[in-house]
C-alpha cells in the first residue's frame, strides 16, 4: 500500500500543478484516454478496448474531453461516414504539462530524499516491475485476463459473485413454512 500510496502522492500533485497553471478539469482518466487516442484508440469501442472499461464509460470519457476542448472528432479522409477521434493542440499542450509537472515532481523527490537513493529506489521498482515504463492506456499482455473499470474509475479484481438463489416461495413443498397471516398475509 505504500507503492500505491507513494503514486497517489505524485497524481494528486501534478493534478494539483496542473490546476495551478490554469486545467483544473483535468483528472487522470483524461491523460490515460488523451494518451491513448493519441496513440491510436479513434473510437469510443476503441478507446474502451485499450482502457480495459465499456464502450459507454468511454463514450462519456470522450464527451467531457471533447466538451473541454482536449480531443475532436474529424471526419475519417477514408470514409466520409465515419467520425475519428483526435487530441487538439490543447489536449497535447496538458500532456505535455503534465510529463514537465511529473518530471519536476520526481526532481522534488531527489532534493528531499537524494538523487542516489531515488534513483536506488527506481532500480529496485525496476527490479520488482521491469525496464518496461507503465502504460496505464492499455491493458497488461500478461494478465490472464481484460480487467474492467467500474464507473468510479477503479478496477475490479475479480468477477462479481454470483446472485444467490432465491428461496422458495413460503408455502411450497422446498419452504414448509405456511403462509403468515395478519395485515399483510392471506
Amino acid at each position: 500500500m505504500l507503492l500505491l500510496g507513494g503514486f497517489r502522492t505524485l497524481v494528486d500533485a501534478a493534478i494539483a500543478e496542473l490546476a495551478r497553471r490554469g486545467h483544473e478539469d483535468v483528472r487522470p482518466v483524461h491523460d490515460f484516454a488523451m494518451r491513448a487516442i493519441a496513440a491510436g484508440a479513434d473510437s469510443a469501442s476503441e478507446l474502451g478496448r485499450r482502457l480495459s472499461i465499456s464502450k459507454q464509460s468511454a463514450a462519456r470519457t470522450i464527451a467531457v474531453l471533447q466538451e473541454r476542448g482536449y480531443v475532436a472528432r474529424d471526419t475519417d479522409p477514408n470514409d466520409a461516414r465515419r467520425k475519428r477521434l483526435q487530441v487538439t493542440p490543447l489536449g497535447f499542450e496538458v500532456l505535455h504539462q503534465g510529463e514537465a509537472i511529473f518530471d519536476e515532481l520526481r526532481d522534488q523527490w531527489a532534493r528531499q530524499i537524494g538523487a542516489a537513493e531515488l534513483e536506488a529506489f527506481e532500480a529496485h521498482l525496476t527490479t520488482l516491475v521491469g525496464k518496461q515504463p507503465v502504460r496505464f492506456d492499455t491493458p497488461r499482455l500478461d494478465h490472464p485476463r481484460p480487467r474492467r473499470l467500474t464507473a468510479s474509475g477503479h478496477h475490479r479484481l475479480r468477477s462479481p459473485p454470483a446472485p444467490a438463489a432465491r428461496p422458495a416461495p413460503r408455502g411450497t413443498a422446498a419452504h414448509p413454512l405456511p403462509l403468515p397471516t395478519g395485515a399483510f398475509g392471506a
